[in-house]
């Protein structure tokens, strides 16, 4: 199901989406891009961000750049921000989606500690080094929209990677304090199960180990889904669009989980 159809005007406006070339970075990216904005994806292969550059610029008639960036360095994350601000010289938009799949489930006895110190390096300590980086930009102007990507496990206690998404939803709501008299909003986005390459690769491993059919596992989500779908990447993004645009400029500070209802939490 397409939700395409929002209207955002995003024109002249400056954006950075890391994680952007593949997956729910890059329909943030492809959103923004639609939409108006002046877009650089970032990501640490560069092979796969010039391909998504120039699918999104097909799609959209825009120009999209592509900067590779680890952002585990705060060396390589201060000079993707220094090429975007080359020209025009500012950046309103920063939306954090560069992340790796994490495999740490299972009981505590079994951890692996130096992987979890590398989920929370690039996820959590990645975003902190993007916010850090544009902060002074923003403040300058007085205006910009940053949107953390987490994730629905940091309101479950299934997986203990989950602790990063809390990490975000945290460093979310303390920077939206520091940022927020400068009329930069910050706020977490926390998508559910989501159309992606991932989420086969995730099925298909649960059907393996339960020898089950791929079909039944997806059934049963489904199943548990108050919509009875699972959402797309699109309507990530549309969320996305939301917060970034002059509608969203009353909402910081929040972690807003987009999932279709799965989670059965209640958080005032």
């Amino acid at each position: 199901m397409s939700h395409r159809g929002a209207s955002f005007d995003l024109s002249g406006r400056i954006a950075i989406v890391t994680g952007g070339s593949a997956g729910i970075g890059f329909a943030i990216a492809e959103a923004l891009a639609r939409a108006g904005a002046s877009v650089t994806i970032a990501a640490r292969n560069q092979e796969r961000l010039d391909n998504a550059a120039l699918k999104i610029a097909r799609r959209t008639g825009r120009r999209v750049d592509a900067v590779p960036c680890d952002t585990g360095s705060q060396a390589e994350v201060d000079r993707l921000v220094a090429s975007v601000i080359e020209f025009p010289g500012t950046i309103d938009i920063l939306v954090n989606c560069a992340a790796n799949p994490s495999g740490i489930t299972g009981n505590i006895e079994m951890l692996d500690a130096a992987q979890l110190l590398s989920d929370l390096d690039v996820k959590v300590v990645g975003y902190a080094r993007c916010m850090k980086a544009v902060a002074p930009i923003m403040k300058r102007r007085r205006d910009g929209r940053i949107v953390n990507i987490g994730g629905f496990t940091g309101r479950t206690s299934n997986t203990i990677s989950g602790l990063r998404n809390a990490a975000i939803a945290h460093l979310t709501k303390t920077v939206s304090d520091q940022l927020g008299p400068y009329n930069i909003t910050v706020n977490a986005l926390h998508p559910g199960i989501v159309h992606t390459p991932h989420l086969e690769e995730l099925f298909e491993a649960e059907a393996r180990s339960k020898s089950v059919s791929r079909s039944e596992i997806e059934e049963a989500f489904v199943a548990d889904t108050p919509i009875r779908r699972i959402i797309g990447t699109d309507e990530v993004a549309e969320a996305v669009m939301y917060l970034v645009s002059g509608a969203g400029g009353g909402i910081s500070g929040q972690s807003v989980t987009i999932d279709g209802g799965f989670t059965r939490g209640i958080y005032l």
